[in-house]
């Protein structure tokens, strides 16, 4: 058998099941319905009210093979690979334990490259205020 920590179990797995953030939601939503998503978000609060999960949510909803979609279908290959944590074009990188200058800078080294096999290339910068000075100016 194997473990499964309960945060990951019953993560969120698209807008319809996340509760409250319905501000945040209704804002993705209908940024996704018309098409004019912006080329970043900042999301900020305290832990454990669903930073992370809206912005996995939002990595499947650009990518679904069905199309980018406020409900992403969560059945195709890459809806199943975000859901893993293995989808190659969803970059997840923990700044609180990747400080240095020159982790940054392999960062956006990479960022010129187009996506391999998604829609879209997603960053997900965990952490980000952990950062130091001279990685924020890299």
């Amino acid at each position: 058998m194997s473990y499964l920590a309960l945060a990951r179990k019953w993560r969120p797995r698209s807008f319809g099941e996340l509760a409250g953030q319905e501000h945040v939601m209704r804002a993705l939503v209908n940024a996704l319905e018309s098409g004019r998503v912006h080329h970043a978000f900042l999301f900020t609060g305290t832990r454990g009210v669903g930073k992370t999960t809206i912005a996995r949510i939002l990595a499947k909803s650009l990518n679904c093979e069905t199309g980018v979609t406020p409900t992403p279908c969560g059945q195709c290959t890459a809806c199943r690979e975000i859901d893993e944590g293995r989808f190659v074009d969803l970059i997840e990188v923990d700044a609180a334990s990747r400080t240095k200058v020159d982790d940054t800078r392999e960062l956006l080294d990479n960022v010129q490259y187009a996506p391999a096999r998604g829609r879209y290339k997603v960053y997900l910068i965990d952490e980000v205020h952990m950062l130091s000075t001279h990685s924020f100016n890299a």
